[in-house]
């Protein structure tokens, strides 16, 4: 069963410090989503450790409940 966008966002919010979370369905499946993650704590951090931390955040629901997930990740002042 695909995983509701609302849900993503929750974990990604929850699970990072002060992240902003911007979800797009890419196929209208529920499946396959777009998420622009903004957040303090990316700073200082590489982009494979951003996502990571992202990856975290979602609790190992990757390849499972959550299909495909394209990432962009920033801190505020990218903005």
């Amino acid at each position: 069963m695909p995983m509701p966008a609302a849900e993503i966002k929750t974990l990604i919010e929850t699970g990072i410090e002060g992240a902003s979370v911007h979800i797009d369905d890419l196929a209208g499946d529920g499946d396959h989503y777009a998420a622009t993650v903004t957040a303090p704590a990316f700073a200082g951090k590489s982009r494979v450790q951003q996502h990571q931390m992202v990856y975290a955040a979602l609790g190992g629901r990757m390849g499972g409940e959550l299909h495909a997930l394209q990432l962009t990740t920033k801190t505020p002042d990218q903005e």
